[in-house]
């Protein structure tokens, strides 16, 4: 059964919560941030799970929060994930079957321009985070293309029109 939810995916910075917040606030659908989800699940930060537990077991905390709001029959949810959730198979179908997947698409440049004073992202602490941001896009950016049920292209557009956008386009009255 197809769910009446709008499932934000990209890149970190590709602006998933302010654009989900936004269209949340057009549509009346109920405003929710995976990322948030499981960091209150959890106690703790996504920094502080990636540093104690690692990537791996994060990313099976998300496929266990895929398959709760799944079982949950959850509906009329703007769902912001974390750029890597779709990385996973398993995600990508339960993505699918929780509704609608839009992926807002950014180019590396916008990306390293938005987010670079950011001290909270833990796979961008490094050296040169704007190569770190090509050579993650590159991987990702055909595994989003994959996942999603529309792509747009965001870096010129401002939060409000993506999710005036998204409503005329995904959002059934």
């Amino acid at each position: 059964m197809m769910r009446n939810n709008i499932i934000l995916i990209g890149y970190m910075g590709c602006g998933k919560t302010t654009v989900g917040k936004n269209l949340a606030r057009i549509t009346g659908y109920t405003f929710t941030d995976t990322d948030e989800m499981i960091e209150k699940q959890q106690g703790r930060t996504i920094s502080e799970i990636f540093a104690m537990d690692g990537e791996e077991a994060f990313r099976e905390m998300e496929t266990k929060l895929l398959e709760q709001l799944i079982q949950e029959q959850s509906s009329q949810l703007v769902i912001s994930t974390g750029g890597g959730m779709p990385l996973r198979e398993k995600n990508r179908s339960l993505l699918a079957e929780l509704g609608t997947v839009i992926y807002l698409q950014t180019k590396p440049q916008t990306v390293y321009e938005r987010i670079k004073d950011d001290t909270k992202r833990p796979l961008l602490q490094c050296e040169d985070p704007l190569a770190r941001i090509n050579e993650m896009l590159s991987v990702r950016g055909p595994i989003y293309e994959s996942t999603t049920d529309n792509i747009i292209p965001v870096d010129d557009l401002r939060q409000s029109e993506i999710a005036e956008q998204i409503r005329e386009q995904f959002v059934r009255p």
